[in-house]
């Protein structure tokens, strides 16, 4: 709780990515996701962006043996998926952070997203 009184609500709850007014579960673009040939595992978080509040960002593991880039995985999801769903940036990784329980750290990958992409202005808005 801060000062005024408000709370800042993250973790699972805060599991849904809200672009320019429209939700997006990520649970549901993963699902979408694994249907692609060559994704292994794929984790789904949103990213500060200035203009729409979130982006979608896809953090892809490949199956061994598998090269895809990100404008074919985009490709593909193209007229498969509405269009505001289609991660805007990708990553590709050999593992996602951990917790020792084995639970996937998506508040760390966000905060590895904001630095890489440069997203710290866009990451300083407060939005809902």
């Amino acid at each position: 709780m801060d000062e005024d009184g408000y709370i800042n609500i993250v973790g699972r709850i805060k599991d849904m990515i809200i672009r320019g007014g429209e939700n997006i579960y990520p649970r549901e673009v993963e699902e979408f996701l694994y249907r692609h040939p060559d994704i292994a595992d794929v984790q789904v978080i949103g990213v500060p962006s200035e203009r729409y509040g979130e982006e979608v960002m896809a953090w892809v593991k490949l199956r061994e043996g598998a090269a895809a880039s990100a404008d074919e995985l985009a490709a593909w999801c193209k007229g498969k998926i509405a269009t505001y769903k289609i991660p805007r940036h990708w990553k590709f990784v050999d593992a996602f952070p951990m917790t020792v329980t084995g639970k996937v750290q998506k508040f760390k990958m966000r905060e590895v997203a904001v630095e890489e992409l440069g997203l710290e202005k866009a990451a300083g808005v407060k939005t809902a």
